[in-house]
């Protein structure tokens, strides 16, 4: 008898990926964990290694094909899977187990509305099969507001609703019994955007987009398909931007001793096997900078009326690739030297331009930098990375005459741009904060103070 092995979880927050090729054929043996797909889901290309041993006797997708958390991509023949009825019966009783484990989280869920609910972090959640199309869908009412009813959900389902601030208890679930998937969630939370813009429709806030115009009717056009990167980045950047009140802050930094610091240690650098950029060096600054005002490295709770301050510092770094714009993130910049942010710096950006960038790469960010010294220009307003509460952005640097001693010198000045969230930080820490930088990239002695 064969046994299917379907797409398992692609990360929080992601529900579908791009085919972009099959490992095996038909007819194929495997054993576990070896690849047999590659998907693109959203920003990472990952190859998926199969759950099951066996002979591959069916291939259900092909190269190009979307496909979903819970969908089949293939089937195996073993002989554990030749058995009687009686040792398929066996094989249910697993899924009994889930369905207890489910009713403990939900147990837990139930003691975090309370404020009392143990800290600690989720297991993957069990691949779960598609839900089924809202036409034929027939959701459960959401229980009441304050309602004590177990909510049946997944725990990667629960923690994404977590970072939206979207309690369970109000989301309709599609699937059996009421369970709720990340689809619903996504679901709910487009209806209460929807809600909250109709209030506001007058601002501009929650307006539908017009249906496009036909263009060819000036002249020539070109329909290009986006890629799933692009998709990926219009959905986040419109709901960041939708979600999060933004200001941004803009301060120059004098970093003249900085660049002499910078060449004369590049060498050192090289023979560690990167690259020290001005990116590299502002890693250390920005995280000296999240010690001292830790409300910058947090994000938003209005649901629980809380602030998450991470204990942990990882920057995301924004990097310009062929696909378009990727952040992969350098996890514990704190605890790491400027040499080592370096070598790190160059490998994951390099990984992020081959497309070999791994889910777990572009995920935990605490800050984001972004940096377009490289191409050009002076100040802008870069997008909030949500969950994230700050993003800085650097432009070009610039020699200017500043006026210090009595006379004027030609000094290096370095574009600053802070974008934060205004309704966790305000403007006068935001000031704070950028000066604090700015000060530190002048004097790099205030960071070991």
């Amino acid at each position: 008898m064969a046994t299917p092995f379907n797409v398992p979880h692609l990360g929080d927050g992601v529900d579908s990926g791009e085919v972009t090729a099959v490992l095996v054929n038909e007819g194929d043996t495997i054993a576990v964990d070896d690849p047999v797909v590659e998907l693109e889901t959203g920003k990472a290309t990952v190859e998926v290694p199969s759950e099951v041993a066996g002979k591959i006797v069916g291939i259900n997708v092909k190269a190009g094909d979307t496909v979903t958390p819970g969908q089949t991509l293939l089937s195996v023949e073993s002989d554990d899977n030749a058995g009687t009825p009686e040792k398929e019966g066996e094989k249910e009783a697993p899924e009994k187990q889930d369905d207890q484990g489910d009713q403990q989280q939900d147990a837990d869920a139930e003691t975090a509305a309370a404020g009392s609910a143990p800290e600690g972090e989720e297991k993957p959640a069990t691949p779960q099969a598609p839900a089924p199309s809202p036409a034929t869908a027939s959701p459960s009412p959401a229980p009441e507001s304050g309602s004590r009813v177990p909510v049946a959900a997944a725990p990667s389902v629960r923690k994404f609703a977590r970072e939206l601030g979207i309690p369970l208890s109000n989301v309709a679930g599609s699937g059996p019994s009421g369970r709720i998937s990340v689809e619903d969630v996504k679901a709910h939370a487009k209806q209460q955007l929807s809600g909250a813009g109709a209030a506001t429709a007058g601002a501009g806030g929650g307006v539908s987009a017009p249906p496009l115009p036909d263009f060819t009717q000036w002249g020539e056009v070109e329909r290009q398909k986006l890629n799933n990167v692009r998709k990926a980045t219009a959905q986040h950047m419109a709901m960041s931007w939708s979600l999060i009140p933004h200001v941004t802050q803009q301060e120059k930094a004098d970093i003249t001793d900085m660049e002499s610091l910078r060449k004369r240690y590049a060498k050192q650098a090289e023979k560690a096997g990167g690259k020290l950029t001005l990116t590299a060096m502002l890693l250390k600054v920005v995280a000296a900078a999240l010690k001292v005002y830790p409300q910058f490295n947090a994000s938003a709770d209005l649901a629980q009326g809380e602030r998450v301050v991470k204990k942990y510092i990882h920057i995301g770094v924004a990097v310009d690739t062929e696909k378009g714009l990727m952040v992969p993130v350098v996890r514990d910049v704190d605890r790491k030297s400027i040499i080592q942010l370096a070598v790190e710096l160059n490998g994951i950006a390099e990984k992020a331009r081959s497309g070999k960038i791994a889910a777990d790469d572009i995920q935990g960010g605490t800050f984001t930098l972004s940096n377009l010294g490289g191409i050009g220009g002076s100040y802008f307003t870069p997008i909030i990375n949500y969950p994230e509460v700050a993003i800085l952005g650097v432009g070009r640097g610039a020699y200017e005459p500043v006026f210090i001693n009595e006379q004027f010198e030609p000094r290096l000045l370095l574009p600053l741009s802070l974008s934060y969230d205004h309704r966790m930080i305000d403007g006068a820490d935001g000031a704070r904060f950028i000066r604090w930088i700015a000060d530190a990239i002048k004097e790099p002695l205030l960071m070991a103070m």
